[in-house]
């Protein structure tokens, strides 16, 4: 691993690289050296499960722990797709199977495919949760069992930002008696020695950096009031926006009772290094330990389930089964790339083809958000490396 820092402004590029990655590094320092604020990033990447790329620059060391919004869902969705792969979940049964309560209003005929697919409908409440209600699961997914769907569940998708992992987190929980928060813990991030918590402990709180909130430019400020950003218009209400008091998602992630308990939409903490390594242990070897998922459970929940214009978002989205289908996303990336981004501009993604698995979080938001723009180049550089070699 080659370990030079690059001193760009007055940010200093740290970490390692292995042979043939200098090129992940240059662009990384590029992007630092093009931020107006600190950037506080981190980067990572895993071959075939060896570290080849370990970055971070800002105010942040290469091992602490951040909010990582809705790339969270993928640990939720990952434990499904063990469950699933285990026969103990069948995608294809209806979720009142499982969870009886959740057929009121017309969402009987509901299945688990449908629900992971972000066609249920149930995107949120019309009077709002509170933060201590969303940092619960259980309240979540107790509140919204009875409520009347946005839509006709199965005719369209929208993104359930809020609520989806409590949804699944209640099949899981009434199929097993565990918690998706608990399974994840004992089969994924344990066993994998991986920087990423849904539940942070008390021993780890030194190591968490507040999330910071986005400083837009004048005229990014002008694109958010006047919506023209594209995001969160069509079905507000996905994001909590009757909420009384107003919701603050930055505050919120940095809640003790968000930390505490990781509500399994947007609670997750952890660093480049723990997101990008729970793909390399789900589609390959990792850390002495087999895959996590076999090539026929990967094939299953890879396959696009929902593309087009979304009803929350009012822009298009593609998901596989709850997993971002990040192959139509990035093209250049294998067709069965799956992963998700977070809202401060987090990204992680395994990609079955390559053998590749990539981490990146940044403290400060990123405009517009989701997905902060910066990924387009750094997970290119990465895959072209990784597949040159």
């Amino acid at each position: 691993m080659s370990s030079n820092t690059i001193t760009t402004t007055a940010i200093t590029v740290q970490g390692t690289v292995a042979d043939g990655y200098e090129r992940v590094r240059e662009e990384f320092a590029a992007f630092v050296a093009a931020e107006e604020h600190d950037p506080a990033a981190q980067l990572a990447a895993y071959k075939d499960g060896r570290l080849v790329v370990d970055l971070w620059a800002g105010d942040v060391a290469g091992d602490s722990l951040s909010g990582v919004f809705s790339t969270t869902k993928g640990a939720a969705y990952l434990v499904v797709a063990l469950l699933v792969q285990d026969g103990v979940l069948d995608l294809d049964r209806q979720v009142a199977y499982y969870w009886p309560e959740f057929a009121a209003q017309g969402k009987g005929e509901v299945t688990l495919r449908q629900l992971l697919t972000h066609r249920s409908g149930a995107i949120g409440a019309d009077d709002g949760f509170t933060a201590e209600e969303l940092a619960d699961d259980r309240v979540i997914a107790e509140r919204l069992a009875g409520r009347r769907p946005f839509w006709k569940p199965g005719v369209g998708h929208g993104y359930h930002a809020l609520t989806i992992g409590a949804l699944t987190g209640e099949v899981v929980l009434r199929a097993t008696g565990r918690t998706v928060q608990e399974i994840f813990e004992e089969r994924v991030r344990a066993p994998y020695g991986l920087d990423f918590f849904l539940g942070l402990p008390e021993a780890e709180r030194s190591r968490y950096r507040d999330v910071l909130p986005m400083l837009p430019t004048p005229e990014q400020e002008a694109l958010l009031a006047a919506g023209a950003a594209g995001r969160y218009n069509r079905l507000p209400i996905a994001f909590n926006t009757s909420a009384d008091p107003s919701f603050d998602l930055v505050d919120f992630a940095n809640s003790p009772a968000s930390l505490a308990k990781g509500p399994a939409s947007v609670g997750g903490a952890g660093n480049a290094r723990g997101i990008a390594g729970m793909y390399a242990a789900a589609i390959g070897a990792f850390n002495g330990r087999g895959p996590l998922l076999t090539p026929e459970t990967v094939a299953e929940f890879t396959l696009v389930h929902s593309t087009g214009p979304d009803l929350v978002l009012g822009e298009p989205s593609d998901f596989a089964l709850g997993f971002q289908a990040l192959g139509l996303t990035y093209p250049w990336l294998g067709a069965n790339t799956f992963g998700h981004s977070g809202a401060a501009g987090s990204l992680a993604f395994g990609d079955p083809r390559s053998g590749l698995a990539y981490g990146y979080t940044r403290r400060r938001f990123a405009f517009p958000g989701g997905a902060a723009p910066e990924n387009e180049r750094l997970a290119r550089a990465v895959y072209e490396v990784a597949i040159g070699q």
